[in-house]
């Protein structure tokens, strides 16, 4: 059995595994998370594979460009198509030339594995680009924090069946989660979270960011590319990233 995916790729596919514990081995089903190479195209012209969940492939596009900067609002996206390749998918957005024009400037030169965020950044400034300041209208709690970290779990399908897929989920004072997106990859499940509130034209600010993995740079950065005052992650942060939210 399998989950199906994006063009029917699936997101988990169930295997025959031999499974110990206490010294003892049996041989059982068990779910696997599926990862596939994911080629984003802005106006023909190839920008960055990376390996991802092949699912919600339209909000992890559009959550990439914007934390990305490639472009500066979801307007700047005139399309988004998905194209099955034997050895991966290739997705091709459409974009004002002018942004464009950045794109190849920023453009990466290397596969971005599962677990890099910055992976195939030409230079130092690529790699350590601050955004603007963020101002962030939330008024979060201790409780709401909590709350969140805790109920996060409860929305993780595919990593409940798998236990190796991350989730980034976008939670609203007094409310809770309101939407959650998940991944092999943290920063692509935090790259699908915020592209799929931006397609709902969601208010970054008036809300908060849960990620089940540390507060790396990269998360810190996407972050406040879009205007998020805050992340809470389940792990420590690093010290880069305490930096740039210092900054931020």
């Amino acid at each position: 059995m399998d989950s199906p995916g994006d063009l029917g790729w699936p997101s988990y596919r169930v295997r025959r595994v031999d499974r110990w514990r206490d010294g003892e081995g049996e041989s059982v089903d068990d779910c696997v998370a599926e990862e596939a190479p994911i080629a984003l195209v802005y106006n023909g012209e190839p920008h960055v594979v990376m390996l991802a969940t092949p699912l919600d492939l339209e909000d992890f596009a559009l959550g990439f460009s914007l934390t990305e900067a490639i472009v500066s609002s979801p307007a700047e996206v005139e399309s988004i198509r998905i194209f099955e390749r034997s050895n991966g998918i290739e997705v091709r957005l459409r974009i004002p030339e002018a942004r464009c024009e950045s794109a190849r400037e920023k453009g990466r030169n290397l596969t971005g594995r599962t677990g890099c965020g910055l992976c195939g950044a030409r230079t130092l400034e690529q790699a350590v680009r601050v955004p603007g300041h963020v101002r962030s209208r939330s008024e979060v709690t201790a409780s709401d924090v909590a709350k969140a970290l805790e109920d996060i779990k409860k929305f993780q399908r595919i990593n409940q069946l798998t236990g190796a897929v991350h989730a980034a989920a976008f939670a609203l004072p007094g409310q809770g989660i309101v939407a959650v997106r998940e991944d092999v990859g943290r920063h692509n499940a935090l790259d699908k979270l915020i592209g799929a509130l931006a397609r709902q034209d969601v208010a970054f600010g008036k809300g908060f960011i849960v990620v089940t993995s540390r507060a790396s740079f990269e998360m810190v950065q996407k972050c406040a590319a879009v205007g998020v005052g805050l992340m809470a992650a389940i792990s420590a942060p690093t010290g880069l990233a305490i930096r740039l939210a210092d900054e931020t």
